[in-house]
C-alpha cells in the first residue's frame, strides 16, 4: 500500500507527497503531460528533442548534472507518446537541490542557437543510431504509419524524420516550450522521509512564484475503426526474417488493457508461456517470440512477433503464430495457467514499490490518468479477470480485419 497526499498549486501544479522512512534516500519525479501525440505533424519529435534540451542549462544552473552530482545524486528522464518523465534521486537532506534545478528548468531554461544547434545533432546521430543504421531498427517506422493513419502515434517518439529535427526553427521551439512546460500542465511526487507538509511547503518555495500558462492541449485526432487488413513486407540486409502482426485495442483507462496485458503475458511472459513452448521449443518455427500491448493512454496496439527460425518458411511461421491467438479464442484459459500470471503480476508490483524512485513515479503517472488511486488497486482489477473475459475481449479484438502485419524479410 503506497500512501500518499495530494496538493494541487494555485498556478495549477500538482504535488503529491509520499512518505517512505525505509531508506535515505528522497525521488523527485516530474511528469509532463506531453509526448509525441502532442506534437505538429510537421514538426514531429519535439518532446523528445526537449528531452535532451532540459539538460542543456536553465538560467541559474547552467551545469544542470553538476549540482545534482554534487548532491550525491542521480537524474535522468524518458519520453513517450503520452508524456516525458524527469526524476532526482539523492539523499534526503539535498532534496532543496533538486526542487531548486526543476523549477529552474520549468521556468528559465536557455534555449539560444548555441544549445538548441548541440541538441539537434545529438538527437539526429541518435536517430541514425538507433533506428536507421541499425538492423531491426525501423520497425517501427513502419508499423506505426501502417497501424495508424490518422492518430499521432502514427509517428514514433523519436519523429517521423530526421529533417523535421534538422529544420527545427528555435521561434518553434520556444513556443513548445511556452505551451506545454508550465506548471498545470505538470504533477510534480516527491517520495522520501518527509512529512506531506513539509513536501508542500518546499515545493511551494519553489513553485509557487511560477506563473501559470496557457492551456496547452488543442483536440486530439482519434484513429477510425480499422475495417480491413493491412499488409506490408520490406526485404532488409538483416541476420533473419522477422514478423509482426498488431490489432487495435483500447486505451490504458480501460478494463479492456488488463485483460489484453493478461493474455499477452499468457503468451509470452517467459520461458514457460505458450508462444515459447509451441513456437520456439516444439514446433522449432521461430527463434524468439514475443507479445506485449503498448500500454499507451489512448487506443493502443496488441504486439504479436517472432523471428523466424533459419530454413522455416515465413508462410508457416506466420499461420503458427497467429493459431495462438485463435487458442485463446476458443479455448478457455485454464485456472492454473491464469493464476500464474496474476502472481507475477503481483511478485512485480510489490518488488517494484520497494525503490523509492519507482514510487514516485508510479504515483505522478498514476494521477495523469486520472485515477490515482490505482496505484494501490490495479493488482485487484487484474485478480478479477476471468477465463470468460479473456476469451470474449480476444475474440473482439483478435480478427483479420483489425490486424496490421509487417513482414521484415531477410534479403
Amino acid at each position: 500500500m503506497i500512501s500518499y497526499k495530494k496538493k494541487v498549486l494555485d498556478n495549477g501544479l500538482t504535488v503529491i507527497a509520499h512518505r517512505d522512512n525505509s531508506t535515505p534516500m528522497a525521488a523527485v519525479n516530474i511528469i509532463y503531460k506531453v509526448g509525441a501525440r502532442n506534437e505538429n505533424p510537421a514538426n514531429t519529435g519535439f518532446a523528445h528533442l526537449f528531452e535532451h534540451l532540459m539538460f542543456g542549462g536553465s538560467e541559474n544552473a547552467p551545469y544542470f548534472d553538476v549540482p545534482v552530482q554534487m548532491a550525491a545524486g542521480e537524474n535522468n528522464a524518458f519520453t513517450n507518446n503520452d508524456y516525458t518523465d524527469y526524476y532526482i534521486v539523492l539523499p534526503k537532506d539535498n532534496i532543496e537541490t533538486a526542487l531548486w534545478l526543476e523549477s529552474d528548468r520549468m521556468h528559465n531554461l536557455v534555449i539560444n542557437n548555441e544549445t538548441l544547434e548541440l541538441q539537434k545533432k545529438v538527437v539526429i546521430e541518435e536517430f541514425n543510431q538507433r533506428y536507421l543504421n541499425k538492423p531491426y531498427g525501423d520497425i517501427w517506422l513502419l508499423l506505426r504509419p501502417l497501424a495508424y493513419k490518422v492518430h499521432p502515434y502514427r509517428w514514433a517518439t523519436i519523429g517521423m524524420t530526421p529533417d523535421h529535427i534538422r529544420n527545427a526553427r528555435i521561434e518553434d521551439v520556444e513556443s513548445f516550450y511556452k505551451r506545454f512546460y508550465n506548471p498545470n500542465n505538470a504533477i510534480l511526487t516527491v517520495a522520501g522521509d518527509f512529512e506531506a507538509e513539509e513536501v508542500f511547503e518546499k515545493v511551494e518555495k519553489w513553485f509557487g512564484d511560477i506563473p501559470k500558462g496557457t492551456e496547452p492541449f488543442g483536440i486530439i485526432p482519434q484513429e477510425p475503426l480499422q475495417t480491413e487488413p493491412r499488409r506490408e513486407l520490406v526485404e532488409r540486409k538483416v541476420p533473419a526474417s522477422v514478423i509482426y502482426v498488431v490489432y487495435h485495442m483500447s486505451g490504458r483507462f480501460s478494463r479492456e488493457f488488463h485483460i489484453c496485458d493478461t493474455i499477452s503475458d499468457i503468451l509470452s511472459n517467459g520461458t514457460s508461456a505458450r508462444m515459447y513452448q509451441n513456437l520456439v521449443k516444439k514446433e522449432q518455427l521461430f527463434t524468439s517470440v514475443n507479445a506485449y500491448v503498448t500500454g499507451d493512454m489512448d487506443p493502443g496496439l496488441f504486439v504479436m512477433t517472432g523471428q523466424v527460425a533459419p530454413g522455416a518458411n515465413i508462410e508457416t511461421a506466420e499461420k503458427a503464430l497467429l493459431n495462438e491467438l485463435e487458442k485463446i479464442k476458443k479455448e478457455p484459459v485454464g485456472d492454473y495457467e491464469l493464476e500464474k500470471v496474476k502472481n507475477k503480476f503481483e511478485a512485480n508490483t510489490i518488488f517494484g514499490e520497494i525503490n523509492v524512485m519507482n514510487k514516485a513515479m508510479n504515483l505522478c503517472f498514476y494521477d495523469m490518468l486520472g485515477d490515482i488511486d490505482l496505484v494501490n488497486t490495479e493488482l485487484s482489477v487484474y485478480r478479477a479477470i476471468t477465463s470468460d473475459d479473456i476469451m470474449q475481449t480476444a475474440n473482439r479484438i483478435f480478427i483479420p480485419e483489425n490486424s496490421s502485419t509487417l513482414l521484415y524479410v531477410k534479403e
